[in-house]
């Protein structure tokens, strides 16, 4: 399996704080990923050195099949480059459909004009039909999106970013504030969505972690502790004294 993503060496201090600590670790094509570890550990602040959120002190972030640096480009240039994000909160357009939250998502031409003027295409609203399947949202297409449950949103977003067909999708604790039965469905989304592209989630809830059956990566003072499966990881006493013990 190729590499997709290659973090090396990299460092950021945020007010004399070493928030990320000569990180290490890379990411294949179509894979997925879990990390966990300690609040302050610096798994928020990866997400942001790999969206162009924020600048590393050193180090260097290779990217897709031409080893491109993502350092030193906008986030805007970075998600064209493939890299969608998923933060804690979902952020949907709550007045409009779940329909019109997806066509607005899919990847179009964005100019002035074009959004102005902005059909559907009969291919458009085929993808739509087909993404809000994938995300178990297909009876709520035409329901404001503003009335989903929290898990509901969750599973919006999450198809907003897919319309944009990203390489690698970042998703920041997506079962947190949901149902049993909503979990399970997460689970089963990423899962999936994993099986095209690479899927890096960041997870406090460890039963969660357990059902998505991947490679965890720990991290602690931001740098990687232990990586291996869940069982391997948290036999790990230093993992146990850090994270699990608390």
């Amino acid at each position: 399996m190729s590499t997709l993503l290659e973090v090396s060496g990299v460092s950021v201090t945020f007010d004399g704080f070493r928030a990320i600590n000569n990180l290490s670790f890379a990411i294949a094509d179509a894979e997925l990923r879990a990390i966990i570890g300690p609040n302050g550990a610096g798994k928020t602040t990866f997400m942001d050195i790999v969206t162009g959120k924020t600048r590393p002190d050193e180090g260097r972030i290779l990217w897709g099949d031409a080893n491109i640096s993502l350092l030193g480009l906008s986030e805007a240039r970075i998600a064209r480059e493939g890299i969608g994000r998923k933060f804690q909160k979902p952020t949907v357009f709550e007045d409009q459909t779940v329909r019109e939250n997806l066509l607005m998502a899919l990847r179009n031409a964005r100019g002035p004009l074009q959004v102005l003027f902005y059909r559907p295409r009969r291919e458009d609203l085929d993808r739509v039909h087909e993404l809000s399947g994938e995300i178990g949202l297909l009876e709520a297409l035409d329901r404001k999106s503003g009335e989903l449950s929290h898990g509901q949103k969750q599973w919006l977003e999450i198809g907003m970013l897919l319309a944009q067909e990203p390489r690698l999708l970042l998703v920041d604790e997506p079962a947190a504030g949901m149902t049993p039965a909503e979990r399970e469905h997460t689970t089963a989304l990423l899962v999936e969505a994993a099986k095209s592209r690479a899927v890096v989630v960041i997870e406090h809830d460890m039963e969660f972690v357990r059902r998505l059956g991947c490679k965890v990566t720990v991290l602690h003072e931001g740098a990687v502790l232990a990586e291996g499966s869940l069982d391997h990881v948290t036999a790990n006493q230093e993992v146990i004294d850090v994270y699990l013990g608390r």
